[in-house]
């Protein structure tokens, strides 16, 4: 993480040389062909903000606010400049001068203060939301014209069907010769609206033979605070998981969006941390399980920060391709970003269902009836894009449906 401070924040934009290899890796710029859009131009508009030679106004942060973070220019940066943090540092100095609505601050103090950064709120708030699912009020508020204009309404109305929020113990004994032990970082949002990845990831893990913990403590990764200016409230979660974690040699992560954030903490936190893909592909137990075969062809979306930052975008083939007569296969343009982005489908709707459309054309193209995904965010942005499309094609977690195949239960809740 760059400090939020012009010094530091100033020497690290002044590593890009403008040379122009990011460009056609840009998700926006290629939609926009607009040099404000791309890597390059952004990180001038920074120079330029932090010098104030360049006024940080609407049209300024249009811009900013219109990159996605998906750090595919850090990927294809001969320089390795960090445009992740610079990009973060720049919105969190920004933040306190910028003019919102009453009604976008309220929202925000509402989902990201209120809910996100409590655990016990957000168990509630999934329980309610499972209540108002089963009352039918979803199906006539969909028919709403006015409320189809509004796009947190929308991002709601798209939520999948909520389950029974599960009590998680502090420990989950591993089930046969123990191999090890490991933590399991529940996020924020995955505790509520995908607990079966979580709890698949526990029972694969148990049965290969390793004992799970999910301590009490841990805390939101802090990525969206970060992708909204708020650094420092980012940087206290950072503090609170790090003691959390604290004597576990291995940290899980089942969301890459969760876990690029935590591949950014002290790198002594970092490096214990791996995503659940990553881990399994190396663990040791597979050939005292038993995996039945699946007979479909599976297309795999290549989440940006798995692709980006964890570099592990291999591990989900491996892993799929241990399930008998299952064919996993690339999803077609992997490369780009879907458009979930954390709140980015909420802030920016118009350019995330433009990037969706990419994806659901893909989808169209291929012969899969499953797609796997290895993040929260974009399995929720990918399945309400499919279902609006008219499409019967199942969006899941790697890790879920290897465990079905292990005779994992989606329905029963632990």
């Amino acid at each position: 993480m760059i400090p939020a401070s012009v010094d530091a924040l100033l020497e690290e934009a002044g590593r890009c040389v403008a040379c122009g290899l990011c460009l056609p890796h840009c998700p926006t710029y290629r939609k926009t062909l607009n040099e404000a859009d791309s890597p390059r131009g952004r990180i001038a508009l920074m120079q330029g903000g932090l010098e104030r030679r360049i006024p940080m106004n609407e049209r300024y942060h249009a811009h900013l606010d219109l990159c996605l973070g998906c750090r595919a220019c850090e990927a294809a940066c001969p320089n390795n400049v960090a445009y992740g943090g610079l990009l973060a540092g720049v919105r969190s100095l920004a933040e306190s001068s910028r003019r919102r609505g009453w009604w976008r601050r309220l929202v925000r103090a509402a989902l990201v203060d209120g809910l996100l950064a409590k655990p016990a709120r957000l168990r509630l708030a999934g329980g309610l939301l499972r209540a108002w699912q089963a009352s039918g009020v979803p199906v006539l508020a969909k028919k709403s014209t006015r409320l189809a204009q509004w796009s947190l309404a929308r991002i709601v109305l798209r939520l999948p069907p909520i389950k029974l929020q599960p009590v998680w113990k502090a420990v989950y004994p591993a089930q046969g010769a123990v191999r090890g032990e490991v933590g399991l970082f529940l996020g924020c949002v995955a505790r509520v609206a995908d607990s079966d990845t979580l709890r698949a990831t526990i029972f694969v893990l148990n049965r290969l033979g390793y004992t799970v913990r999910v301590p009490h403590g841990q805390a939101c990764c802090g990525a969206l605070y970060a992708s909204l200016g708020g650094q420092e409230r980012a940087a206290g979660f950072e503090r609170e998981n790090v003691d959390a974690f604290s004597g576990l040699d291995v940290v899980i992560s089942t969301a890459t969006g969760c876990g690029a954030a935590l591949k950014g903490y002290p790198q002594a936190f970092a490096d214990r941390v791996q995503d659940v893909s990553e881990f399994l592909a190396a663990a040791e137990g597979w050939t005292e399980v038993d995996i039945a075969p699946l007979a479909e062809t599976v297309a795999v979306h290549e989440s940006c920060l798995m692709r980006n930052v964890l570099r592990c975008q291999g591990k989900p083939y491996g892993l799929l391709h241990r399930i008998p007569t299952l064919a996993a296969v690339p999803l077609a343009g992997n490369d780009q970003c879907c458009g979930a982005a954390g709140t980015y489908a909420l802030t920016q709707p118009g350019m995330a269902a433009a990037l969706l459309a990419d994806k659901i054309e893909a989808v169209k193209a291929g012969a899969a009836r499953i797609v796997a995904t290895s993040n929260i965010g974009c399995a929720l942005h990918l399945a309400a894009g499919l279902k609006e499309a008219g499409l019967e094609v199942e969006v899941v977690h790697t890790v879920t449906l290897l465990a079905r195949q292990m005779g994992f239960d989606d329905d029963k809740t632990r």
